[in-house]
């Protein structure tokens, strides 16, 4: 089998030029991966994971497209949030039908706040039938509060270099405690419940499969891990221990890899 054709291209959303990236396989199967970048990200990737993901993918026959959403990488227009980029999407998925006329359905891939705008789109595209998210973007000052007492906290009484710096007089005991303090009062507050209310609600209306992948060393996959707990949530979970938010080394991006080919390929 030859090498996955890549096709570079420009296409256009509400009059701004996107600029884009399809891996069309030699016979690709009818179920192609759209991925979504997040943040400060263009259609490489943190660490040029998505790069990597899609030539992975596209050995095993799966069409793949990355893109620079609007005002982002080399894409034009202004710079949206995560929670208003449906039309950037639609517009993505329109020129990944048009560039491999085999798809018949789309799994769309997102980290952190791209995820959440996968969940928050998915259940008005009747094509999209999957969606992996990575650490899906939950947090509100609220949620942050109450991983950093579930985790973080914990976490420091058993590191040495606390107590070394404990018995050395130069941990700050005043401002240590009000940020504890803070955090307490946050944690108890219900106010930043609307985030991920929304994304529940979005994935309540997905009738698709879900894939979660969550970090093991990152509070807002602790954060999406809680939510899960208390919600009951409808996806198949991976952990990839002592990973970080980004997926930084080798390793863990091949585990990801892997996790998203094997499941694309089993259903």
């Amino acid at each position: 089998m030859s090498s996955p054709e890549q096709r570079a291209l420009r296409f256009t959303c509400e009059g701004s030029g996107l600029v884009g990236i399809v891996e069309v396989p030699e016979r690709p199967l009818p179920r192609g991966v759209l991925i979504l970048t997040g943040g400060p990200q263009y259609r490489v990737g943190s660490h040029r994971q998505f790069a990597m993901l899609s030539r992975t993918l596209a050995k095993r026959g799966i069409p793949v497209m990355r893109f620079d959403r609007r005002g982002m990488g080399d894409s034009e227009g202004e710079p949206r949030s995560f929670d208003h980029i449906n039309e950037d999407i639609q517009a993505a998925m329109r020129t990944f039908f048009m560039q491999v006329p085999e798809l018949r359905e789309v799994v769309i891939w997102g980290l952190c706040d791209a995820a959440t705008a996968a969940a928050f789109y998915a259940a008005g595209d009747e094509r999209v039938t999957g969606l992996v998210l990575l650490n899906p973007w939950v947090r509100t000052p609220e949620g942050a509060a109450r991983a950093m007492l579930r985790h973080y906290y914990p976490a420091r009484l058993g590191e040495v270099a606390f107590w070394k710096k404990v018995a050395s007089g130069k941990l700050d005991f005043s401002a240590s405690a009000s940020a504890l303090r803070q955090n307490v009062r946050l944690a108890a507050s219900d106010r930043g419940s609307l985030l991920p209310q929304r994304v529940l609600d979005g994935l309540a209306r997905f009738e698709g499969r879900v894939m979660v992948v969550l970090s093991g060393e990152d509070l807002t996959a602790a954060e999406f891990a809680r939510l899960m707990a208390r919600h009951n949530v409808r996806a198949k979970r991976v952990d990839v221990k002592g990973a970080n938010h980004t997926f930084s080394s080798e390793k863990w991006r091949d585990q990801v890899a892997e996790a998203s080919a094997n499941w694309l390929m089993s259903w």
